[in-house]
């Protein structure tokens, strides 16, 4: 009965006397509901939804939900998912999405490791959803929403980190008061990682190591061949200055601040070693970086490289060498050690991964001797695969 009514009005705005500011726009081809309400000092309208699809009863429900919001201090504009672009953030707003965010990258994300891995993903996948957003009105059902997006788009591993991201996100939120609670659920949405097994082969390694140059630029080549001959990582490299490294005394200090839980400490090198860093010397020219980005005056982002050596994929086949990443190096190099007969508490301080509690908190001798030592015989095997 109430729809056949609705469905006789005549073009016009049309305002319900049971919910304020609750009203029914009616043209030629169209019935909308609309909400229009006050929100400091300007008049607002937003769409509600199309009549018939949504009825009167489930007009006055989401506007009384709205209008409920209202009181609570939020913007309706900000505490629904994005239908259209939504109204530029209030610098002033303490709880939107983009304060939110600030916050977290200039208090939480100061002093991290790569810092901007973390800043990109945000603006990457994030913002773009939610800016102008209340924080306080995402859902959980949003959350998983924007997760399985990324998973869809093929990316389950980026959908894991996000994951992890964002709970840190609500969770600093929470601590800050800028948010009641977290909306992000426990659980993988990419699903479970399988741990990767690659390493390189004698066969593989003789077959790159015989010419570089055949299957990759040249600085690659020499990064490359530095990962594997130092067994450490990829981002670790892509930071260090040459400050850090010592030609001379043959040692490259890794600083707390580029290392992985923030645990740096001093890798000795191997004559070959120093050669693939005197090659990347020449290479910087007077760049303070080892790998320097476009311009000189920034480190290369580690990111760049692992996409740089993607590309070079096809040559390695041809070469003989299957598929394999830039963190593959390293656990070539772990393999490597352990088949030399390298005790593994020293394999395990020359990859710098954390000790037993006990052993951690009581052992502080750098091993620096041993490690060299392991490094050494790993260098002369590798040397020796092509002679």
């Amino acid at each position: 009965m109430v729809a056949n009514v609705l469905a006789t009005y005549p073009e016009g705005d049309h305002t319900d006397p049971a919910v304020k500011g609750l009203q029914l726009r009616v043209r030629k081809s169209s019935r909308t509901w609309l909400l229009r309400y006050r929100w400091r000092k300007e008049f607002v309208r937003i769409v509600l939804g199309h009549f018939p699809t949504m009825t009167l009863g489930a007009a006055r429900a989401k506007a009384l939900a709205l209008r409920q919001s209202i009181t609570d201090g939020i913007d309706p504009r900000r505490a629904t998912p994005r239908r259209a672009p939504a109204p530029a953030a209030d610098p002033g707003d303490t709880h939107s999405v983009d304060f939110l965010v600030a916050e977290f990258t200039a208090r939480n994300l100061r002093g991290r490791k790569r810092p901007e891995a973390a800043k990109a993903m945000l603006e990457r996948d994030v913002l773009p959803e939610w800016t102008g957003r209340d924080a306080r009105t995402i859902k959980a059902r949003e959350v998983v929403e924007l997760l399985n997006g990324i998973v869809d788009r093929g990316s389950p591993v980026q959908a894991n980190r996000t994951h992890a991201l964002l709970g840190q996100l609500f969770t600093f939120g929470v601590a800050q008061a800028i948010v009641d609670a977290t909306p992000v659920l426990p659980g993988r949405p990419g699903g479970r990682e399988k741990a990767r097994e690659r390493t390189l082969t004698d066969a593989e390694l003789t077959a790159y190591l015989g010419d570089p140059r055949a299957c990759l630029p040249e600085r690659l080549a020499h990064v490359t061949t530095l990962l594997l001959l130092t067994a450490q990582r990829r981002g670790e490299l892509a930071l260090a200055r040459w400050s850090d490294v010592d030609l001379e005394a043959r040692r490259w200090t890794i600083p707390d601040e580029h290392a992985k839980a923030g645990r740096g400490h001093v890798v000795p090198l191997s004559d070959s070693a120093v050669e693939e860093f005197r090659a990347l010397k020449r290479l910087a020219k007077r760049s303070a970086w080892v790998l320097p980005a476009r311009g000189g005056d920034k480190p290369i982002n580690p990111q760049s490289l692992s996409v740089l050596f993607q590309r070079a994929q096809a040559r390695f086949t041809k070469a003989g060498v299957a598929e394999f990443t830039l963190h593959d190096c390293r656990r070539t190099a772990r393999t490597g050690l352990a088949r030399l007969g390298v005790e593994p508490h020293i394999a395990e301080r020359v990859l710098n991964h954390a000790q037993e509690k006990i052993a951690g908190t009581y052992d502080r001798h750098a091993y620096l001797d041993e490690k060299r030592e392991a490094l050494e015989k790993w260098a002369a095997h590798l040397k020796g695969l092509n002679h």
